[in-house]
């Protein structure tokens, strides 16, 4: 009997030696049949962002098509995780518009990132970002192992094409091979898997079933698809949050906020929003209105390719507080605001602004819109900022049925660059009908083809897009920015002598405040200065010491009398030397001097001194000054640069014919 057993034993344990080196065999068989997989580039759509990947280095393909300002990007050579990363790869020059192969680097999070145009892309500024990444061209680094399959932060995988692997979790492929033993304690983990409900995988939520109790609002603007009605609301706890279910419970953490990127901690809402808004780009800091034709003959579908061009350049500008404002005007009969500089702070709520407006017909009263823009809009109510130059695009379908000369020149003078966009112009039959030959001309800045579009076409519009945003930035050519009133250095030159006296020289002084109170003061626009001369001279402050209206005028007001002789040629050449020397290669230089008798030097050298030097001067005599030597000091011709009151009370009189004079010539120079 123990013989018959040890037989079987041995028969059992024959066996199973078999069985094992069988399935040995076996699987080594399988595994020669499957092929190791080839390296797979995954291709990704124009919309997908960086931050929804979340392998730390991948090379992907790029679709065609992605240069589209729709596919958002934000930086400059280093990109928040935000941005698309095909767009971003465009506009770093690695990829053209057809497409192709790139790698992509995750780096650290910046404090900032700085929007430009770059390859027919407009990046967005951005204040700072979690994640950023760079994009080189696909050329794999040597022992690297790059992903086949992305893994992606949300179970919605944006593939390219259909059946594309790029899952966060696959289901690893199951060999064709003999069917293996199933060990009792593996047929009750199955079974207990089927019937216990899923306690550990959160369900997709919103369910289907509160999906179809609350609406789901529509994406706005760039904002991603993903993106849904809870993303932005916080919860405690799983129980009170619409649509959950108890089996939540370990996935989601009290306190957190769903984002399209995953679920991120309330405490580091502080340096991420949901979506990023951006402050503007600060290398465009200008206020812009458009003005666009609402006339009956422009007809809608023509409009409607007058909005698109609106909504593209407020793209392209990206608006914001730190950049670019604009707002919009429409003309017809009569014009009207549809929405101000301050109405509208970020592209894409103006974007959408723009596309609810409409025609109100009439005619193309071109004139009068200007003369509305000029007078009403640019103001601080409707947001307009002293430190960002005032522009003004005009479009025009044919032909005004107005003059726009004289309002255009109105426009200049107070500051704004007017350019203009004329489509389809007059044929040689309908001249005969144009108010005003050569408009646009009479209207622009500078007739040098800087300020002027024409487009043959209302079909070829939007070539005129990245020109017009480039010129509308460049602050530095926009000539009309500089008026009579911020573009100056003006240097005050007072006398202090004993036979002025106290009372009055407050009086001169309550002068020059007067006349200073009328410019705009700051570092950038006009600077003031002041010298108090007797026998001596003193420099009272000079342009660089006060930026400020304000502390000008607190500085005037502390100038403390003197008292002595009158040398008004000395203290020519000493404002000359201490004042004007230092004054700003693109300012006008303005020199104001006062005084109340005749000089006890010569004034005629210093005086020629100064207008050799292009320094412009006014010569304001009182009481017993010289006229003659006044009208030497003075710039020629003398009576627009020379005056004289018999009184120091009455030299305030004098304070609007000044100002005038000033701004006229001014204006009066050439445009080109």
């Amino acid at each position: 009997m123990r013989t018959v057993v040890l037989t079987m034993k041995a028969s059992v344990i024959e066996m199973f030696l078999v069985l094992l080196v069988t399935g040995v065999h076996s699987n080594k068989e399988t595994a020669k049949k499957i092929k190791r997989p080839k390296f797979t580039v995954p291709q990704i759509n124009c919309d997908v962002k960086a931050g929804k990947i979340i392998n730390p280095e991948f090379i992907v393909k790029c679709p065609a098509g992605c240069q589209d300002p729709k596919y958002h990007v934000y930086g400059t050579d280093v990109y928040a995780s935000y941005s698309s990363v095909c767009g971003a790869a465009v506009h770093s020059g690695v990829l053209d518009n057809s497409g192709g192969k790139i790698l992509v680097r995750k780096v650290a999070g910046q404090s900032g990132y700085k929007g430009s145009y770059s390859n027919g892309v407009q990046s967005l500024s951005l204040p700072r970002w979690r994640e950023s990444f760079i994009v080189l061209e696909s050329k794999p680094k040597k022992g690297v192992t790059y992903p086949s399959a992305l893994t992606y932060s949300s179970s919605k995988s944006p593939v390219a094409q259909a059946g594309e692997t790029t899952k966060a979790y696959q289901r690893p492929p199951i060999p064709e091979t003999t069917a293996q033993p199933v060990t009792l304690m593996q047929l009750l983990a199955v079974t207990v898997a089927v019937a216990t409900p899923t306690t550990m995988l959160p369900r997709p939520f919103p369910s289907a079933a509160s999906t179809t109790s609350i609406p789901r609002p529509e994406p706005v603007g760039h904002r991603s698809q993903e993106m849904d009605l809870w993303s932005t609301t916080t919860y405690t706890s799983s129980q009170n949050r619409p649509g959950a279910d108890p089996g939540e419970m370990d996935s989601w953490k009290p306190g957190s906020v769903l984002l399209d990127e995953g679920l991120v901690p309330k405490e580091e809402l502080s340096t991420q929003s949901l979506e990023p808004v951006s402050l503007g780009d600060p290398n465009c800091k200008i206020d812009l209105s458009f003005l666009i034709d609402g006339s009956t003959s422009i007809g809608k579908r023509r409009f409607r390719i007058q909005k698109q061009l609106l909504a593209e350049v407020a793209q392209a500008l990206d608006i914001g507080p730190g950049g670019p404002l604009m707002g919009v005007v429409q003309y017809g009969d009569n014009p009207a605001t549809h929405f101000n500089l301050k109405t509208h702070m970020n592209s894409r709520d103006l974007k959408t602004a723009i596309e609810k407006i409409t025609q109100r017909g009439g005619l193309s009263n071109v004139g009068r819109a200007i003369s509305f823009v000029t007078k009403n809009f640019f103001s601080k109510a409707n947001g307009n900022r002293s430190g960002a130059p005032n522009v003004v695009v005009v479009m025009v379908d044919g032909w005004p049925t107005d003059k726009v000369e004289e309002a255009s020149r109105l426009a200049r003078e107070s500051g704004i660059n007017i350019f203009f966009i004329t489509i389809e112009g007059a044929a040689e039959n309908e001249k005969q009908y144009v108010v005003e030959p050569n408009f646009a001309n009479k209207a622009v800045c500078r007739t040098n083809g800087f300020y002027s579009f024409h487009v043959q076409s209302w079909f070829g519009l939007h070539k005129t897009l990245q020109p017009l945003v480039k010129r509308v930035c460049d602050t530095d050519r926009l000539a009309c920015s500089k008026t009579c009133l911020n573009s100056a250095d003006i240097g005050f030159v007072i006398d202090g002598s004993s036979s002025v006296g106290t009372g009055n020289f407050r009086t001169v002084l309550q002068f020059v405040t007067n006349l200073t109170k009328e410019f705009e003061i700051s570092d950038t626009d006009t600077r003031i200065g002041a010298v108090q001369y007797t026998y001596e001279q003193r420099l009272e402050f000079g342009f660089d010491k006060y930026s400020s209206k304000p502390d000008i005028l607190s500085a005037i007001k502390r100038v403390g009398y003197w008292s002595g002789g009158t040398s008004t040629g000395a203290a020519i050449n000493f404002a000359l030397e201490q004042l004007f020397k230092k004054s700003k290669p693109n300012k006008r230089k303005l020199m104001i001097l006062i005084t109340d008798g005749r000089s006890y030097d010569d004034v005629r050298i210093p005086a020629m001194a100064a207008h050799l030097k292009g320094v412009i001067t006014y010569a304001i005599g009182v009481a017993w000054a010289a006229q003659e030597e006044l009208e030497v000091i003075a710039t020629h011709p003398a009576r627009d640069h020379s005056f004289f009151v018999d009184e120091f009370d009455n030299l305030y009189q004098y304070v609007p014919r000044i100002i005038q004079n000033i701004c006229t010539e001014f204006n009066s120079q050439p445009r080109n």
